[in-house]
């Protein structure tokens, strides 16, 4: 039997044990329904989940460039007709509505989001800047992302620590990341330089969970100044942003919310 993901986790149920997010009531999402479809001409719903930072980097964006929108929590075990209607091919969050029509995955709605809403703009306007941040994004989902998800999910010890070592040193990589987009930090601490940008967007999402795997098993993926002494330093200033205190997930949350996806991968491992 396959062991359970952080992904796979977070788009098959409501909430982490023990605790219960309430689902947003039919009623809420007919409402929602009826609005988004009516192709309003500043209407903007998103789908999500508390749990996913992949949501958390959409509202990221929308907050960042100041757009009013509707936040509708799913129950992903038993999804709504308004998700499954708008993403029918991954049926998953999160899903961005905007008059009307559905945007999914969520580096394309940021780059929807970008295009379509006002300043500030979240990519550079040189495309060979704009190139860059395309490939650290699409390499912190790839190449961090991936494996991390792997470790989330290993069902030992011995295969957590392997993956592990895969994002450690991928980690290492996204701080030569940080400081190409930077000169070595002397054009500012962000990816994007002195403001936040699509990469600080991307990565952003991450954070809550960056602080969870630091307490529940020691990695420290950005907070090692003597290792990524630049992501360290985004870390801190990414964190005290008022999009971040405001939309970032409860780190206590999140600890518990992985040490039970540890423990059922444990369990189903052990069975097997």
């Amino acid at each position: 039997m396959p062991t359970t993901s952080i992904k796979d986790f977070i788009y098959t149920h409501p909430t982490e044990p023990p605790r219960r997010t309430r689902r947003a009531p039919r009623r809420i999402l007919v409402q929602a329904w009826a609005r988004s479809m009516a192709g309003d001409e500043g209407e903007v719903t998103v789908l999500g989940h508390w749990g996913s930072p992949f949501v958390t980097r959409v509202r990221l964006a929308l907050r960042l460039k100041g757009v009013r929108y509707e936040y509708v929590e799913e129950d992903l075990r038993s999804k709504s007709d308004l998700l499954l209607r708008c993403n029918p091919v991954h049926r998953a969050v999160p899903v961005l509505i905007h008059r009307g029509r559905p945007v999914c995955e969520s580096q394309a709605i940021l780059q929807y989001v970008d295009e379509a809403f006002g300043p500030p703009t979240l990519l550079p306007a040189d495309p060979h800047e704009r190139a860059v941040a395309r490939f650290w994004a699409a390499y912190f989902d790839d190449e961090l992302g991936a494996p991390w998800d792997r470790a989330l999910r290993a069902g030992t010890e011995e295969e957590r620590a392997a993956w592990m070592k895969k994002v450690v040193d991928a980690a290492d990589g996204l701080e030569r990341g940080l400081g190409e987009c930077t000169d070595g930090g002397r054009k500012g601490c962000f990816f994007g330089g002195e403001s936040v940008g699509y990469v600080d967007v991307v990565v952003g999402g991450a954070v809550s969970y960056v602080h969870a795997v630091a307490r529940v098993s020691g990695e420290r993926l950005f907070q090692d100044e003597g290792r990524t002494p630049l992501l360290a330093a985004w870390l801190r200033r990414f964190g005290e942003l008022d999009a971040a205190v405001e939309l970032l997930q409860d780190v206590d949350r999140v600890v518990e919310y992985v040490r039970f996806i540890h423990t059922k991968n444990a369990a189903k491992a052990t069975a097997n």
